[in-house]
Order: C-alpha cells, then sequence, then structure tokens
C-alpha cells in the first residue's frame, strides 16, 4: 500500500473522471434531495446499475460520498459544488479537464525533452469549432462565476459607472458586478465567437442595455474605454512581456482615476504552493502561452505599465484580486 498522500496522486485519475461522469450524469442532483442506494439512482436515471455502483464507491472512498444506512449521501461541504443549480457548481470545468486537458498532458513529455515549441495559438485549438468553443466557455463560467461575487465586492464598483471586462467570455464576472452595482454598465471584449454565448447570458439574467458585447482581438484591436478594466483568468494565459503589452492597452483605456483589476490563481510567496495553483501552472504551460504569478509579480507588473496603489484582495476561494490605479 502506498502513502495516502501518494496513493491519492496514483489513484486520482479515476476520482476525477468518476466526479465528470456523476456530474454529466446527474447522478450528484439525484443525490442531493436524499440519500439512495445505487439501485434506485441507476433506474431513476436510466444508467446500468452495475458501472454506476462502481463509481459511487470510487467517489466514497475518495471521501466525495458517504455510505449511509439509506444509501450514498453528499457531504453539506460539498453539496454547492456538484449541484447544477448552484453558482458554485463545477462541473463544466471537470469536463474540460477530462476532455480536454487530459487529452493534451502527453504533450508535456515532448515539451521535457525538447522544450515547448514556440509559436503556439492556444485559442485556435480552445476555440477550434462550435462545440469546442461552447465547452470551453462553460468551464470558464463554472470556474469563475460563483467567486466572482466576492471578487465584485472588492471591485470598488460603488464609484463606476462602466466595467471592460477583456476576455470575459459569457460574462460570470460582468454579471456579478451588475449584480453588485445597479447604475454599473459592462462591455465583454472578446473574441467574435464569444458574442453568441454573452447574448444568452443578457437575455437568461435581464441585463438588456446593462451587458453589452464588442467583439474584438485585443492584440490587433484597441480596448473599449472604461473606469474598471477587468482581466479575469486573462494574464495567466500569456507569457511576461505580452501581459505588459495588455496592462499598456489597459492603462490607455482606463479614464483617469479608474482601477485595473486582475483576478487571478496566486502562488505563494515561494513560487510552490497552493496545490491548484500548481497543478493549474502545468496546464497553462500544455493549453497556452502562460504561466501562474506570486502577487508580488502582477504588482511589478501593474507598475511597470504605469499604475499606482497597487494592492492584493484575496478572496476566500483560489481566485484573488490584485489591483492597480490609473
Amino acid at each position: 500500500m502506498f502513502p495516502e498522500r501518494l496513493e491519492r496522486a496514483v489513484y486520482g485519475l479515476y476520482v476525477t473522471h468518476a466526479v465528470q461522469l456523476a456530474c454529466a450524469h446527474g447522478v450528484f442532483d439525484a443525490l442531493l434531495p436524499a440519500p439512495a442506494p445505487s439501485t434506485v439512482v441507476a433506474e431513476k436515471l436510466g444508467l446500468d446499475r452495475e458501472t454506476l455502483h462502481r463509481i459511487l464507491v470510487v467517489l466514497g472512498g475518495a471521501g466525495l460520498l458517504e455510505a449511509g444506512v439509506d444509501g450514498w449521501v453528499v457531504p453539506a461541504d460539498l453539496r454547492p459544488f456538484v449541484d447544477s443549480g448552484a453558482e458554485e457548481y463545477l462541473g463544466g470545468f471537470v469536463t474540460h479537464l477530462t476532455e480536454s486537458t487530459a487529452g493534451r498532458m502527453s504533450e508535456v513529455a515532448g515539451f521535457l525533452e525538447r522544450g515547448k515549441p514556440a509559436g503556439t495559438r492556444p485559442f485556435d485549438v480552445l476555440y477550434h469549432d462550435e462545440a469546442a468553443t461552447e465547452r470551453f466557455l462553460q468551464a470558464m463560467w463554472d470556474l469563475s462565476h460563483g467567486v466572482s461575487a466576492e471578487l465584485a465586492a472588492l471591485s470598488e464598483l460603488d464609484t463606476a459607472t462602466h466595467l471592460v471586462d477583456v476576455g470575459g467570455a459569457s460574462g460570470p464576472f460582468a454579471v456579478a458586478a451588475l449584480r453588485a452595482a445597479p447604475s454599473l454598465t459592462a462591455t465583454v471584449f472578446d473574441l467574435p465567437a464569444v458574442g453568441p454565448a454573452v447574448a444568452r447570458t443578457r437575455e437568461r439574467f435581464g441585463l438588456a442595455g446593462r451587458l453589452g458585447f464588442t467583439p474584438g482581438d485585443f492584440f490587433r484591436d484597441r480596448l473599449p474605454e472604461g473606469d474598471r478594466i477587468a482581466f479575469g483568468y486573462i494574464l495567466s494565459d500569456w507569457a511576461d512581456g505580452t501581459c505588459a503589452e495588455l496592462l499598456a492597452a489597459a492603462r490607455r483605456a482606463c479614464r483617469p482615476g479608474g482601477l485595473v483589476l486582475i483576478m487571478e490563481r496566486l502562488f505563494d510567496d515561494d513560487g510552490v504552493g497552493p496545490l491548484a495553483t500548481a497543478a493549474m501552472n502545468l496546464s497553462m504551460h500544455v493549453e497556452t502561452e502562460g504561466r501562474h504569478r506570486s502577487a508580488a509579480e502582477y504588482v511589478e507588473l501593474l507598475t511597470a505599465a504605469g499604475f499606482h496603489g497597487c494592492e492584493v484582495r484575496r478572496g476566500t476561494r483560489d481566485k484573488h484580486l490584485v489591483l492597480g490605479r490609473a
């Protein structure tokens, strides 16, 4: 038997796929109202009993389900994250990990032996067709929407009039910001393929007249003007030089007295933990041209771009805010 931490690492492959399958097939949702045995869940969802039983046993062994007298129970602290109707739901993100990221991890072996090839275009892969675009946008929504409310509360939106969400995807942060500040308007600036998703978000949350979309490429097009310029999980996609260019563009677009908002996972000062940041840092190496950074590194980039009064405001989860003043 391996030491426990090694066992969890080695067999975590199975656990991640079991979580994805349970999310995708509504298994967690079926267990949330009341405990149930695998046979009852299988019949309700039209699933194979034996396969479902084995998946639930894996989840139980990982501590993600509990075996109660009346059947399988979802622990209380996990419920918001596996409830498809909750803002904290992670199903789309886990699907992205299993169906996209995991399939590309074999590339790391080549990087290790020969280095990473230059000239990769990450979003050509992530947005290569409509289905891939939808999967990626859903992953970004699930990864960002639940934590965005507390980040919006840290962003001094009560003094803002217009938010520009650069690379804002389908609008998870923009929605949270508009909810937090009733007089605010917001524009998502992203590639043209994202436009239909923003339109659906606008309709879903009743934000006509407040949530707009400007198609563009931030390497070629000028950013819309605003007094809050947000980058959520954007700068970690790019190398330092590109980040410097993007922040310079943000400085030009940011009205006097406005703020630039960088929302990212942050490394500890030693550059090692936390685990989620370290793991996603490897993912960035495979899927993008970027990396995760410490708070001090982002402050350095902001200062070099001409922002001042930089602050780090930490959330309660794994996404934090670094801001700079124009």
